[in-house]
């Protein structure tokens, strides 16, 4: 059955004016930031800040990835309200408020950047089973990391953005910039929900560090590969090993680090670009 959503995207930049180091007043782009609270049944999860570019896919990439909904078809309609500020998603079955609260009650605060708490829930299922070993070239990577400079538009315009994307090892399938590289992981984790991508194939990239809780949503997405153009953790790196993520970071178009499975990349001399 198809999810009833919203399409409430809004303007993700504004144009302000500053003044350059000389005294020359110029008109500029930057990001936007609002608040976005998320309910489910009506019962108030989280505030998260964010760009407003895709809230429904937000709002559902973070449930999922908290694991407090399961599975996409128990979901009935995302409907979100800028006046209120809210995201509210209503599920088929209704979950008791004393239910939702014993998911909630125990949470981390994280490094996270637009949002920042993981829920004791969150950690159900983790370590069941690990990710498999899939193979990658080295020059698969570099060729992603040109892709990836055709996006980044956000960024380019504005700054102040992360971006994070889904890859195959030939294209960039989906790329969003948010305001914090959680927002974006999580807006991707619900495109993938609704288009029921599989993750096992792909490639995770983000712009940011690679700390424990990026980690913990790629297992959720079943992504195996985690690419990062910053640094990473010793957290990220403990948890990866224990996952079973292949990670790499530290990465240009001329170089990368391979801080975890070694064996799953293929590695050989190729032309830098």
């Amino acid at each position: 059955m198809k999810i009833k959503m919203s399409n409430k995207s809004i303007s993700t930049s504004h144009k302000v004016k500053a003044y350059k180091e000389n005294g020359e007043l110029i008109s500029v782009n930057i990001a936007g930031e609002v608040p976005l609270t998320i309910k489910l049944n009506n019962q108030e999860i989280v505030t998260l800040m964010t760009l407003g570019s895709r809230p429904e896919e937000l709002t559902l990439g973070y449930l999922r990835n908290q694991k407090l909904i399961e599975n996409v078809n128990d979901i009935k309609s995302v409907i979100v309200d800028w006046n209120l500020e809210t995201a509210n998603v209503t599920t088929f079955k209704k979950i008791s408020k004393a239910s939702l609260q014993k998911k909630l009650k125990n949470k981390t605060v994280t490094t996270g950047c637009g949002q920042g708490t993981i829920f004791s829930c969150t950690l159900d299922k983790l370590y069941d089973e690990r990710l498999p070993n899939v193979k990658i070239k080295n020059e698969d990577i570099f060729n992603i990391l040109k892709e990836i400079t055709k996006y980044n538009e956000m960024y380019k315009k504005a700054g102040a953005v992360h971006g994070c994307a889904i890859c195959t090892k030939t294209n960039v399938l989906e790329f969003i910039e948010d305001v914090g590289r959680h927002n974006a992981a999580d807006t991707l984790s619900g495109i993938m929900w609704l288009k029921k991508i599989d993750g096992l194939d792909k490639i995770f990239y983000t712009t940011g560090r690679l700390t424990s809780e990026i980690v913990m949503k790629v297992k959720n997405m079943n992504i195996p590969i985690l690419l990062s153009r910053s640094g990473i953790t010793n957290m990220g790196l403990e948890l990866a090993k224990d996952l079973n993520v292949t990670m790499i970071a530290r990465a240009t178009q001329r170089s990368f680090v391979i801080y975890n499975n070694k064996k799953n990349v293929i590695t050989k001399n190729v032309k830098k670009i």
